[in-house]
């Protein structure tokens, strides 16, 4: 796909992202940017953090998306170098191999794995929220799944339950504080082709295979395809797009028999 960009719907806005340093949230720190916004990038990994932001040309903040005083440092930091916080994409997360089905996934995991991906959400929106609410505009953007519409014999349980809340809460968010000018929308991505997905699939080939029959398209989507759905939520020509699960997932929950 071509990586040209027509349009800079973004110019002088602030974008923070969280997991910023690979994957879906480094293509979309590439998209905000060249699409005019000032870009924050938050990781916990502090090499990969700072390579993104310096190509960006943005700046990094290290944060564990865990922590709320690290949270509320980074959108503090963003308000304090831009003058606002127009833009959230939570985008943090994991998914480690010992979050498996519930018959084999411990207590410390299941935890582990709610922290990382829900609880953070709601750190990240609980921080940004007074700044959009100052301004009375702002986007917020919060990683869900496709997982968190459909079921999986293949389970994660505790990713699969993380995302469904944060579809869940973005929700609620958005219909909460629409009327303030502020949209929340969980973005829902099909499996997407990301260092993440390639660990767990290289160790694991049939519990690839087993996942890519059902995608229509017959392909894992790029991370600069979910970059561009970010782009459109961020940017005014979704304005009228709250509360949504917006999935971008190659036809996987529309499907009941794939292509040949």
């Amino acid at each position: 796909m071509s990586n040209e960009i027509i349009c800079r719907r973004l110019v002088g806005r602030t974008a923070v992202i969280t997991g910023a340093g690979s994957g879906i949230g480094l293509a979309t720190a590439r998209r905000l940017a060249s699409e005019g916004a000032h870009v924050v990038c938050g990781d916990i990994d502090e090499t990969a953090g700072k390579a993104a932001a310096e190509e960006v040309g943005g700046i990094f903040v290290r944060v564990d998306v865990t922590d709320p005083e690290e949270v509320e440092n980074l959108f503090k930091v963003a308000f304090d170098t831009y003058g606002s916080v127009d833009i959230a994409f939570n985008n943090a997360g994991i998914s480690p191999p010992d979050d498996d089905s519930i018959l084999e996934t411990g207590l410390e995991a299941w935890k582990r794995v709610q922290d990382v991906n829900l609880t953070s959400v709601y750190l990240c929106c609980k921080a940004a929220l007074p700044y959009m609410r100052r301004q009375g505009k702002g986007s917020i953007i919060n990683t869900a799944s496709f997982v968190a519409i459909m079921g999986a014999a293949t389970s994660q349980i505790s990713y699969t339950a993380s995302k469904g809340g944060v579809l869940a809460m973005s929700r609620e968010l958005g219909v909460q504080f629409a009327r303030e000018g502020i949209r929340v929308n969980a973005l829902c991505p099909g499996p997407v082709n990301t260092p993440l997905l390639r660990e767990l699939f290289a160790k694991d080939p049939e519990r690839a295979a087993r996942r890519l029959v059902h995608i229509p398209v017959g392909r894992f989507a790029e991370a600069e395809e979910i970059a561009a759905a970010v782009a459109f939520l961020a940017s005014d020509d979704s304005s009228f797009v709250n509360a949504s699960d917006f999935l971008v997932d190659g036809g996987i929950s529309g499907a009941y028999v794939t292509p040949l």
